[in-house]
């Protein structure tokens, strides 16, 4: 299996970013959320991205239990995608990605 290295970049410059946003922001992450709300529009974009954030979660689990992992696993990316929708995921592939080993194969 390939190691998730776009995922990789992706996840740090987009974290790098967040992070960035969030220390230079006027509000709240919380007020800023009850803001994109207020409008019909973006609260279009919101809910798409929620409903996203949703198969997101529910992909991490099935994957997670297909592993034979515990949902207690998969908990700490749910959190992290409710918060930061797309940053949840990604620390997933990540994370999963680099701790695959790959199947043994036998010599002869």
């Amino acid at each position: 299996m390939k190691k998730p290295y776009i995922a990789l970049v992706t996840l740090l410059l987009f974290s790098l970013y967040t992070t960035s946003t969030l220390f230079l922001a006027e509000q709240s992450l919380l007020a800023f959320g009850i803001r994109l709300m207020s409008s019909p529009d973006t609260a279009q974009v919101v809910i798409d991205l929620y409903l996203l954030a949703c198969m997101a979660c529910i992909w991490m689990y099935r994957d997670s239990r297909a592993k034979g992992r515990s949902f207690v696993s998969v908990l700490p990316y749910l959190l992290i995608t409710v918060i930061f929708v797309s940053i949840g995921p990604l620390l997933y592939i990540v994370i999963n990605g680099f701790a695959h080993k790959p199947l043994a194969t036998t010599t002869e």
